[in-house]
């Protein structure tokens, strides 16, 4: 059976696609059967591993919506390991459309059951907001990856989404854990940045991954050629910074499985 991670944050912009895309590859470059499915109505995720969205003739909206088979969705990716479900514009409309649908916070995980026995990992990059998207994300997974940019707001988003979090548990999912908390565009040269993780490492203790994501150009040069880090620059500071979240991340496995 897969393991099953959302990538939630409901503040845009704090490198969540980001973190979807690398770590999916980096665990894929370490013979890992994965699949990344972009719930985004912006699909960066689609894009950024290569596949222009005006291709996209099916995406995960017709799973949702229409009960689609995913397994006829999958795309392949420069990476052997790596499986691509699309997003596309049409999940906007998904936000509408599942409010007026019986058993709506469940149509993901519902979908989502053929590919258990396909993957190792299956990760879900979700929107920017605590929608029915997003609601349904967390239903369907196991496990929430939480980027925290370190920066000021970081921590009154972060309280948001951790109630969301344990209401979902208290009512649709109540398996549904904490997978850990993850430092993105950090900067080193900045109080701020080191009070923030500071700040999260003294309240969520193991919670928070040893691993930070620095800010780096070559990250955010990636999205622009479709290919995750390791295959645009893997010497990179940000391609070795996925890859040792990727390290770490499969030793929290280990633990967990222990």
């Amino acid at each position: 059976m897969a393991r099953t991670i959302a990538l939630a944050n409901q503040k845009g912009g704090v490198g969540k696609t980001t973190t979807a895309i690398n770590l999916a590859a980096s665990l894929a470059s370490m013979g890992r059967k994965v699949l990344l499915i972009d719930v985004d109505a912006q699909a960066n995720a689609t894009s950024g591993l290569g596949v222009a969205k005006e291709d996209v003739h099916q995406s995960i909206y017709d799973v949702i919506i229409n009960g689609v088979d995913p397994l006829s969705l999958l795309l392949d990716t420069e990476l052997e390991h790596l499986k691509l479900i699309p997003g596309s514009p049409a999940m906007a409309g998904a936000e509408v459309e599942l409010v007026q649908m019986e058993g709506r916070e469940f149509l993901l995980r519902e979908g989502l059951k053929p590919l258990q026995s396909q993957f190792e990992f299956i990760l879900i990059d979700c929107p920017p907001a605590l929608g029915q998207l997003t609601l349904n994300a967390l239903v369907a997974c196991d496990t929430v990856l939480i980027p925290i940019q370190t920066e000021y707001y970081a921590l009154e988003g972060l309280g948001h989404l951790l109630n969301t979090i344990g209401l979902v548990r208290q009512a649709l999912n109540p398996t549904l854990e904490i997978e850990g908390l993850l430092f993105t565009m950090y900067d080193s040269r900045t109080n701020l940045a080191r009070q923030v993780v500071d700040e999260v490492r003294t309240h969520f203790q193991s919670l928070a991954f040893d691993t930070i994501i620095p800010r780096n150009v070559r990250l955010s040069e990636c999205p622009s050629f479709g290919k995750p880090a390791l295959l645009y620059d893997s010497a990179s500071t940000g391609s070795q910074a996925y890859m040792n979240l990727a390290r770490e991340f499969r030793q929290r496995q280990y633990v967990h499985a222990a």
